[in-house]
């Protein structure tokens, strides 16, 4: 079954239309001769700019786009995996067709003097409104301190030029997807920055029982992104975290196809920080996944994320 014409919801931030981009290039690539329409809505967690927790947390920059998706408005959906709450299934009626080759996963730090991190000086303003990274900090760096920063990567760089802070840490992805990867100081590795579950990668999400477009775009999934992600979301799913969580992790598909899953959840102070790291071996990604969240559940995870307001 063919299909000549996709309309691709999406949040209308320039991040979410130049994600759409990468994504209607490689339909092109692998289906001369498709059309595609932009179908822009404007998310509530676009127009909200106070704590997330207040509207639903994650469900914010997706309930929008799910609802054109389920109304029939569009046939696909693009999503950053780590905005996809994973506490809870996906929408009845739709389904993830493909994940894309994945992107870096690490966080960058844009400071205008061109200081790394560890040669900030105390008292640095950090702008941040990520409970993972804020968290990380006060373990790592405890004389920096974080200030509440939301908005999209441009709106948040407006606000490190009007000084609302000093310093930054952002997606590196992200600023890579706007062009922007210039601003970048440095890019954090994983031991000092563990990033968010579902970092770097594109989920398309369709109707479910819609053949024909799941067929179309399914082509442009990643296998290693489709392991990775998959262990990284059961994970979460499993130990039922929240956006007030301070909850990192990655999975990884090594060159000889070992997968691997590492994470950390943190108290938001980043005083406690419990560990684990896994192999899959012959297991399946979702049971890898399920495994890494057992083994943090074991050091008492359940009563760490609980214990957090949300």
């Amino acid at each position: 079954m063919s299909v000549d014409l996709i309309r691709i919801v999406s949040r209308d931030s320039p991040m979410a239309l130049a994600q759409v981009e990468r994504v209607r290039s490689e339909l092109s690539a692998l289906h001369p001769g498709i059309r595609t329409e932009v179908v822009p809505v404007r998310t509530t967690g676009d127009k909200w700019m106070g704590d997330l927790s207040a509207v639903e947390g994650k469900g914010a920059f997706t309930k929008e786009v799910d609802q054109a998706l389920l109304a029939g408005e569009a046939d696909l959906a693009v999503h950053c995996v780590k905005d996809i709450p994973a506490d809870r299934p996906l929408p009845a009626g739709t389904v993830f067709a493909a994940f894309l080759r994945r992107d870096d996963i690490r966080d960058a730090l844009i400071h205008p003097g061109g200081l790394t991190l560890d040669a900030l000086p105390a008292g640095t303003r950090i702008g941040t409104s990520s409970v993972r990274r804020s968290a990380q900090l006060a373990a790592s760096h405890p004389h920096l301190d974080c200030v509440p920063m939301r908005g999209n990567a441009n709106r948040r760089l407006e606000k490190l030029a009007a000084g609302e802070a000093d310093a930054l840490l952002l997606a590196a992805s992200g600023l890579e997807r706007i062009d922007r990867a210039d601003v970048i100081t440095e890019i954090l590795s994983t031991e000092v920055m563990c990033p968010p579950i579902g970092a770097g990668v594109l989920a398309l999400q369709c109707r479910e029982g819609d053949d024909a477009v799941i067929d179309t775009v399914s082509g442009l999934g990643d296998p290693a992104a489709h392991r990775e992600t998959t262990a990284e979301r059961m994970f979460l799913h499993v130990l039922q975290g929240h956006c007030n969580s301070p909850i990192a992790g990655y999975a990884r598909v090594e060159r000889n196809g070992d997968l691997s899953l590492r994470a950390k959840v943190f108290t938001p102070d980043g005083k406690t920080v419990l560990n684990a790291h896994e192999w899959a071996g012959p297991l399946d990604p979702a049971t890898l996944g399920t495994s890494v969240a057992v083994a943090l559940l074991r050091q008492g995870a359940r009563e760490l994320i609980d214990g957090i307001a949300h």
